[in-house]
């Protein structure tokens, strides 16, 4: 997610110019290259289904490398990010005690202490004790975790705008009625997908 990387214009992300883009590895398929190598060795294969889901894992690919080099830009990692982004969601005074924040992550409270460990040493949440319960610990966000999710969210809206900016809105209306659809029947048939298989860190 780093606007840096990937350039603004006119408050809008645009795509890297040609001689700022690092030198290309092995290059990558086409996705009809790919698609015809895949009916080549198991013809029952739909290619009209392979499409879809192999563009949407692509896609999904390369807009994690553009959120995490936003968020390398700005001194934070994606795993940082989400605790940012957990507390955010919790709403004002944005405060958590560690056991939700590690449910709500999908995380071991060893995993989710030794982030919160480092999240304090930087400054962008404070673990206090609770007044009303002093067994109780309270993760909060502070005033420069804050700024953090905000500069990560201004970047992230002018690279997301781009990216849709060929399409209507009548046609990213209906794209986002279909990705809905998608991600119901997936979380229907995976309901337990929703965390995390290993920790991050």
């Amino acid at each position: 997610m780093t606007l840096k990387d990937l350039g603004a214009k006119g408050g809008r992300a645009i795509l890297p110019a040609m001689s700022d883009t690092p030198e290309p590895g092995p290059q990558e398929p086409s996705l009809d290259e790919q698609i015809a190598a895949y009916q080549r060795e198991f013809r029952d294969l739909d290619p009209q289904v392979e499409q879809v889901v192999s563009a949407l894992g692509r896609l999904n690919r390369r807009m994690n490398v553009a959120y995490g080099r936003q968020l390398a830009a700005l001194g934070i990692s994606n795993a940082e990010w989400e605790v940012l982004k957990t507390l955010v969601l919790a709403g004002a005074p944005y405060r958590l005690g560690p056991g939700e924040l590690a449910k709500r992550l999908g995380l071991t409270p060893a995993a989710m202490t030794h982030r919160i460990d480092r999240m304090a040493g930087e400054g962008l949440v404070t673990r206090d004790r609770d007044e009303n319960n002093r067994v109780r610990v309270i993760v909060e966000l502070t005033d420069e975790g804050r700024t953090k999710w905000l500069e990560a969210m201004r970047m992230a809206t002018a690279f997301e705008e781009d990216l849709l900016q060929d399409l209507s809105d009548d046609e990213r209306g209906g794209l986002g009625d279909m990705l809905i659809r998608l991600l119901r029947r997936v979380e229907h048939a995976q309901p337990d997908a929703g965390g995390r298989l290993t920790d991050l860190d």
